[in-house]
């Protein structure tokens, strides 16, 4: 059988990246002088591997919640004879212009900067420390990098004060490329419109890529000096003229053009032409890659339908649909038509198209525009959402991976980050989750989580808490358990949310602690999760609302307190028995809440030194009115004859109240529990009997003993393949021994367990013996 798609494992390369990075003391560092971080004496690090730990240590900065940032990061490659960097990638606010300084005597090969927007000018002159040798530079979104720091006065740039502002007026214009004579590669974005870009550009005579995007072009003619080189040139936003566009058909050299643009950007007032158009397919005949997104025809450039060639689609120039392209040698690699009316006819003369007309188009310009284009990015993944929501998404991994990779790279852009989580929502639902492996659905898990502790915005959370219903709970979310409750409990802290976000947290949050092992449920009782539901509850009630909310939060707190005394600790610490008492006067015919709140107390009155505080005149007369309950079939009275229960076992010594007599409570009990019909079916699921089993073998109180020996016919009748393993399993037959051998035992008693026994010996010798009903898991333990 096939692994699922995603599920390849990571390289020991990157495993053991990680590993040094979140423990760079323990392998490769020690702690100097100031508690700096040096690099050990005895290590020599080659180009491969440092470029590596710097690629992920962004990584898992703008990704990893639980990963701290180092300060002096940077510091352990400013001394290239022990470690090399050849080709870094930094990108957002983090990078600092003393991160560039540390690495200025590395021997640069290709540095982006991406979206670094705490950079001043000081890291122009940083620059110029790899002039030498810089092949590619990236300066994309970097729009402080031009500008000095500080007003003159107050701080000078010679004071490394980081913290001085980044001042709009003191331009610098000064800088300009001289020296970079090995630069071959240049992508520039927003340059402020005082930076004449014919003086900044015009010291690189070898350029072969050239990327100007929102960028403000006073002249044109200065490109031609790359005419028999310049292979890629990319002018998005910038405003085209026919002077521009007369100087980039004489670039022959060209391999891929981008003159596409943001269609919605009113001040770009350039009108696209079918012979504009033609005049390009035509002087630039080394052309496989074209993009011209966003732009408008002023003329009709498709070929009439009627006269489109027939049968399935072709990439054919020949049999193009768009006039221009017929006059094409052979098919291009790529064709952007995003957000064109081009996108839309059948024969494209291309390999790969962007565009809105189908899946196959969205997914290509998501991949395209991703990095650099957010803006059309953005709106391809809402189409995705539209296509995975509508109709079918046919190349799941391939879209999951791409909207994983919009999220991550821009965590920081809420559009996306909306957008992104909405498309989670409709990707990793049923219809889809047979084809998604463990790693990718983890991957999942971890942008969503990102994008939750990111943005405190309504639509974003919930977005995320709807992605997070799709994935079996608590199992797939176990892995970032804590992570992912303090989230829940930080969404939940306001007193005024959104309502529909507060049912779905809550709906988590009691998943979250059902089915679960003791120690979680302490870990997420110590977040605060017992005082964050309680105050829900509390809110609910002065509202006099008995909603989902009112109900998931009692469940969630019957969950967390199971087997967890400190948590039933924490439950009465914080008022809740009087909250008990509250919703169950406002609420009187509101079945589920009661049977919640029944459970949880049943789980309180389970642990010794908290059954005192139970043990008032109130408590016992409303536990003993709730006996005569038919709420929920039998689950109220159960719980509550299971309260009183655990309460009698404590002796009649502790019985300190005239009223109500404990005779009277326990002639109640006996007559609840001859009421109910033992075929009952549960709403209630057991993970262990310990608690029914310490009253079995006792004569302090026989109806005590009488309730828990009925509790394990009830369930060993109904549901004999779950409960009748674990009840052998745990010791309850030999309990049920001594039930039979004390004197005390009531006959009826005896009778059940021995009913009981018989049950757990038919299947031992049938264990395939099947029930007519289906076993339910309600999640929920009484």
């Amino acid at each position: 059988m096939a692994a699922p798609a995603g599920d390849d494992p990571d390289s020991l390369m990157t495993l053991t990246t990680i590993f040094c990075l979140r423990n760079l003391r323990k392998t490769m560092c020690y702690q100097g002088f100031k508690n700096k971080l040096s690099l050990r004496s005895d290590i020599f690090l080659p180009s491969e591997i440092c470029d590596k730990l710097v690629s992920t240590y962004m990584e898992m900065v703008h990704t990893d919640n639980n990963f701290e940032p180092e300060e002096s990061f940077f510091q352990l490659f400013s001394d290239p004879r022990s470690t090399r960097l050849t080709r870094v990638q930094l990108r957002e606010d983090i990078v600092r212009d003393k991160d560039l300084e540390a690495i200025r005597k590395q021997d640069l090969i290709e540095l982006n900067l991406t979206y670094c927007n705490s950079l001043s000018s000081r890291s122009l002159k940083t620059l110029m420390c790899f002039r030498e040798t810089l092949v590619s530079l990236c300066l994309f979104g970097c729009r402080y990098i031009f500008y000095r720091r500080g007003a003159p006065l107050a701080c000078s740039e010679d004071t490394e004060d980081e913290d001085c502002p980044v001042s709009r007026q003191a331009l610098e214009t000064d800088f300009n490329f001289q020296g970079f004579n090995r630069l071959r590669l240049l992508n520039i974005e927003g340059l402020p419109d005082e930076v004449d870009v014919e003086t900044l550009l015009k010291p690189l005579k070898c350029l072969t890529s050239l990327e100007l995007a929102n960028v403000q072009l006073l002249g044109t003619a200065f490109l031609t000096q790359w005419k028999d080189r310049l292979a890629s040139l990319v002018l998005y936003n910038v405003d085209l003229s026919e002077e521009l566009v007369s100087t980039v058909v004489e670039l022959l050299h060209l391999r891929h053009l981008d003159i596409s643009r943001e269609s919605r950007r009113a001040s770009l007032k350039f009108k696209m032409t079918r012979k504009i158009l033609t005049s390009i397919v035509q002087r630039l005949v080394n052309l496989v890659s074209l993009d011209i997104s966003g732009h408008m025809m002023l003329d009709n450039c498709t070929v009439p339908h009627f006269e489109e060639a027939m049968g399935r689609p072709s990439i054919e120039p020949c049999k193009s649909s768009i006039y221009p392209f017929q006059e094409l040698r052979r098919p291009l690699q790529f064709l952007g038509l995003y957000d064109t009316s081009l996108c839309n006819v059948t024969h494209i003369p291309a390999q790969k198209v962007t565009g809105s007309k189908n899946e196959e188009q969205v997914l290509n310009a998501i991949e395209a525009y991703m990095e650099f284009r957010p803006e059309l990015a953005h709106r391809a993944i809402n189409q995705l959402f539209d296509i995975a929501r509508i109709q079918h998404c046919s190349q799941l991994l391939r879209a999951l991976q791409l909207v994983i990779a919009a999220l991550k790279c821009h965590k920081y852009d809420k559009s996306i980050q909306v957008t992104g989580s909405a498309a989670l929502y409709y990707l990793t639902n049923t219809e889809y989750r047979c084809d998604q492996s463990v790693r990718l659905r983890r991957e999942v898990i971890q942008v969503v989580l990102n994008g939750m502790e990111q943005y405190q915005e309504v639509t974003v959370q919930r977005n995320c808490c709807l992605t997070l219903c799709n994935f079996s709970i608590p199992e797939e979310l176990e892995f970032q358990y804590s992570r992912v409750n303090l989230l829940l409990l930080k969404i939940l802290e306001p007193s005024r949310q959104d309502e529909s976000i507060q049912r779905i947290a809550v709906h988590l949050c009691n998943a979250l602690v059902c089915q679960v092992d003791n120690h979680h449920k302490e870990a997420v009782g110590k977040m605060g999760f017992v005082k964050t539901m309680l105050n829900l509850i509390q809110k609910k009630l002065q509202d006099r609302v008995c909603d989902q909310v009112m109900e998931f939060s009692w469940s969630a707190l019957w969950n967390i307190t199971d087997e967890t005394p400190d948590n039933c600790q924490m439950f009465l610490n914080c008022h809740g028995m009087s909250l008990f008492l509250d919703c169950l006067e406002e609420f009187p015919d509101k079945q589920e809440l009661h049977r919640n709140m029944l459970g949880l107390l049943g789980n309180v009155a389970e642990v010794r030194v908290l059954r005192p505080q139970l043990l008032t005149p109130q408590f016992i007369t409303v536990f003993t009115n709730l006996l005569d309950s038919k709420a929920d079939g039998i689950e109220v009275s159960y719980n509550a004859c299971g309260v009183l229960s655990h309460i009698m076992f404590d002796g009649p010594e502790v019985w300190s109240m005239e009223e109500p007599q404990r005779d009277r409570v326990m002639e109640k009990m006996w007559d609840a529990i001859q009421s109910w019909d033992v075929s009952s079916r549960r709403n209630i699921n057991y993970r262990s009997f310990e608690p029914i089993l310490r009253l079995l073998p006792q004569s302090i109180s026989p109806v005590s003993q009488h309730w828990a020996t009925w509790a394990l016919y009830n369930l060993v009748s109904v549901y004999p393949n779950k409960y009748c393993p674990l009840l052998i399993k745990e010791g309850g037959v030999r309990l049920l021994e001594k039930v039979l051998e004390l004197e005390s035992s009531q006959p009826e008693t005896k009778d059940m367990a021995s009913k009981v026994m018989e049950h757990c010996e038919n299947f031992k010798d049938d264990p395939m013996e099947t029930n007519d009903g289906q076993e339910v898991n309600y999640g929920q333990r009484g």
